[in-house]
């Protein structure tokens, strides 16, 4: 069967299609951003399966995307360039700007997985960008070798915090082997697997929580993305920022 090509993952076409309408209940956003892909950070190509795709070649670093409007919570992003990873293999970046709504990490639907991320994976994410993210991975070019591999090991931690099943150990979590295969799963290769499971096998609640939201647009990729400080933003949370701004409105 013929594939078709998304963002550098070839899917085959009766997938995409199941997905297409296999949509999420709405559920209200917090505010919404216009973004476009305008590159890629720090990272590199890796193959990367799972189920329901065939082995493809793809990036794995960070998404770079620029903002240019924005309502509600989604103005807590300045306008430029915003860094985030991709957290929807099975779905095409952005080549022209498109309105995406800022949603809370929990709340973030997958079509592959036909849910929600949920509490407990979102918890992870927030960990796993607080203990080890850096922002020298943003930019457009001139990275070095050690930060185009850490930015990818990155991603795929991501990735398999996103389309595994939480294990009752995190040392179970394991980038390059599929450890639940018949439900959601992931598995990838050309990756520093050390690096990434090491991540992954130090997230036991205890470390720093970065403050994250997920920009999410049916038909596109969703990133996930740090919400930007100062201090008194962090400590609001999005959710508090939503309650602000609807007493704002009723005002």
């Amino acid at each position: 069967m013929r594939g078709i090509t998304l963002s550098g993952f070839k899917l085959h076409a009766t997938f995409f299609l199941a997905a297409i309408f296999t949509l999420p209940v709405d559920a209200s956003p917090l505010g919404t951003v216009d973004i476009v892909r305008s590159g890629h950070g720090a990272g590199r190509n890796v193959e990367v399966y799972g189920e329901g795709w065939p082995r493809a070649q793809g990036h794995a670093g960070v998404y770079m995307l620029e903002k240019t409007a924005s309502s509600g919570a989604g103005d807590i992003w300045a306008n430029g360039p915003i860094g985030g990873f991709c957290i929807e293999l099975e779905e095409p970046a952005p080549n022209v700007t498109y309105t995406y709504d800022v949603e809370n990490t929990s709340d973030a639907y997958n079509v592959h997985l036909g849910q929600v991320l949920g509490a407990a994976k979102a918890d992870a994410l927030s960990e796993l960008w607080g203990r080890y993210y850096s922002s020298t991975w943003e930019g457009a070019g001139g990275f070095t070798w050690a930060q185009n591999n850490e930015a990818a090991a990155f991603a795929t931690a991501v990735w398999e915090i996103v389309y595994e099943d939480l294990p009752a150990d995190v040392t179970d979590w394991d980038v390059g082997h599929d450890g639940a295969r018949g439900s959601p799963w992931f598995g990838s290769h050309q990756v520093d697997s050390t690096l990434a499971n090491s991540w992954l096998h130090s997230l036991d609640g205890s470390g720093p929580k970065a403050s994250l939201a997920v920009f999410t647009q049916d038909g596109n990729q969703n990133y996930v993305v740090a919400v930007p400080e100062p201090t008194t933003i962090a400590l609001l949370g999005l959710g508090g920022i939503m309650s602000l701004a609807r007493k704002r409105r009723r005002a």
